[in-house]
């Protein structure tokens, strides 16, 4: 896509003294709007932000307020639920839209690189791919993520993390975020419009090359890091019995485990269920994992979701509560 001022534009000797106030003024109330997830705020402070992300200096400073969150935030809450949310479809592409815009700063600022891999940014934009509201959507989305994917690192390491964000990061999470599915079923469709083409393609080739590089333990951690778990291998006995070692981290804190636990909480049905049935699993199959999952209170959390709405979660719960009290969970079948 073309069209957003790119970092060449700062060459340009304009003096935004005078404009910094009112700047940060217009930007603190864009995010207040934001805040808001009625319809009737995302009406007033859609136009306006896409006027402001023509300008470097605005963009920076609604991603310094925290302005890739927010619009993350009423992305995936749009695509998940827009008959509730309010959320037309010029709204998903004027917030995507913005999203592509602030792509524009991840090579000049690894803290707005940082920002897009705390905020979830990756996820919203993937969870657009995949329920392709429009065409229109789609296309800057995709735009989005080949930005975020080919971005690089110059300077500074970030402030935000000790680790410092670059595109394969975002490839990572685009993985586990099942985008590479998604990628090669749009390839198979005859697209007219070039520039979506040539997304398409520079996406299949990095997630593609990317993927090859990853061990089966890594694509499993970038999805359970995404929080878009769906099933399959990943999610299956002889996984577990190959991999159950690497869940208590290089720094022992079983991070991955506290992931899960976490994700018991999602408001997605099925990603609660397959958490369920992972935290179980990691129960059989890791030595002394029924007193480890206890400690970080899965147990207690676990048995409230016995009695879920869904029965898929209320199986999934019960059975991994059985498995944290069954000494012998084998001798059971």
């Amino acid at each position: 896509m073309a069209g957003c001022p790119s970092a060449t534009d700062r060459s340009v000797s304009i003096n935004h003294a005078s404009a910094e106030e009112p700047l940060q003024a217009l930007v603190s109330w864009a995010t207040s709007q934001l805040q808001s997830s009625g319809a009737a705020s995302l009406s007033l402070v859609t136009p306006t932000l896409t006027a402001l992300m023509s300008c470097p200096e605005a963009r920076l400073s609604f991603a310094t307020a925290g302005g890739v969150g927010y619009l993350a935030r009423h992305l995936r809450h749009g695509t998940k639920a827009s008959a509730k949310s309010g959320a037309t479809v010029q709204q998903l592409y004027e917030l995507c839209f913005c999203l592509w815009a602030l792509t524009y700063e991840c090579n000049n600022s690894p803290d707005v690189r940082a920002t897009f891999a705390r905020d979830a940014a990756v996820p919203a934009l993937v969870d657009l791919v995949a329920s392709a509201p429009r065409e229109k959507v789609v296309r800057v989305a995709l735009s989005a993520l080949r930005s975020l994917a080919q971005c690089f690192t110059e300077g500074a390491h970030s402030r935000l993390g000790k680790k410092d964000v670059m595109g394969s990061t975002f490839l990572n999470e685009m993985i586990g975020c099942g985008l590479i599915k998604y990628i090669d079923q749009m390839k198979e469709r005859q697209w007219t419009d070039p520039d979506f083409v040539e997304d398409l393609d520079v996406l299949h080739k990095l997630l593609h090359e990317n993927f090859r590089e990853m061990s089966r333990w890594d694509v499993y951690l970038a999805e359970v890091q995404s929080g878009s778990l769906e099933w399959g291998f990943l999610h299956t006995e002889k996984f577990f019995k190959e991999h159950a070692m690497h869940f208590e981290g290089p720094d022992g804190n079983f991070y991955v485990v506290k992931l899960l636990v976490a994700l018991t909480a999602s408001t997605d049905e099925e990603v609660v269920a397959i958490a369920c049935y992972d935290i179980g699993e990691f129960v059989r199959h890791y030595p002394n994992g029924r007193s480890i999952a206890r400690s970080l209170g899965a147990k207690d959390i676990v048995m409230k979701l016995v009695d879920h709405r869904n029965r898929e979660v209320q199986r999934h719960a019960l059975t991994a509560v059985s498995k944290m009290m069954v000494q012998n969970w084998a001798a059971v079948h």
